[in-house]
C-alpha cells in the first residue's frame, strides 16, 4: 500500500485532527485516492542501491528499484503528465563524487519501465 505523504504546515495551535482534515491538503493520502491525471508527480524514492566495488556503474541488487516500480507505473497508468523521481547515493563532505551518480540507476529504471527518462545532473 503505497502512500503519498504531504507535510502539513507547522501550526502549534492546531490539533492533529485539524491538520489531517484540512480542505487544502490532507496530512496523508494513499496514492489511489489522488487524481493524478495531467499532474506532475514528485516521488521521493530510496534508490540507495548496492554498487559493484570495482565498477560502481554496475548495480548489484535492484530490489529497491523493483520495490518502487509498482507505484511509478501506477502514477503513469493514471495519466500523470510526468513522474519526477528524487533520490541520492551520497555526497561525501558535501562534494559531488562521480561514483555516487544515480545515472546507472536511471538507466535501470528506464529499462525496467520500458520508457525513456531524463536524468538531471546536480
Amino acid at each position: 500500500t503505497c502512500e503519498l505523504c504531504a507535510q502539513a504546515i507547522s501550526q502549534p495551535e492546531a490539533s492533529p485532527r485539524q491538520l489531517s482534515s484540512s480542505p487544502i491538503m490532507p496530512a496523508k493520502l494513499k496514492i489511489e485516492n489522488v487524481d493524478l491525471k495531467g499532474k506532475r508527480v514528485f516521488m521521493r524514492v530510496d534508490f540507495n542501491v548496492p554498487q559493484d566495488k570495482k565498477d560502481p556503474t554496475k548495480i548489484t541488487n535492484t530490489q529497491r528499484i523493483d520495490g518502487a516500480l509498482p507505484t511509478i507505473k501506477y502514477a503513469l497508468q493514471q495519466g500523470a503528465k510526468s513522474v519526477v523521481l528524487a533520490s541520492h547515493l551520497g555526497r561525501p563532505d558535501g562534494s559531488v563524487v562521480e561514483k555516487f551518480s544515480l545515472a546507472p540507476v536511471a538507466k535501470i529504471v528506464e529499462e525496467k519501465l520500458g520508457k525513456p527518462g531524463i536524468f538531471c545532473k546536480d
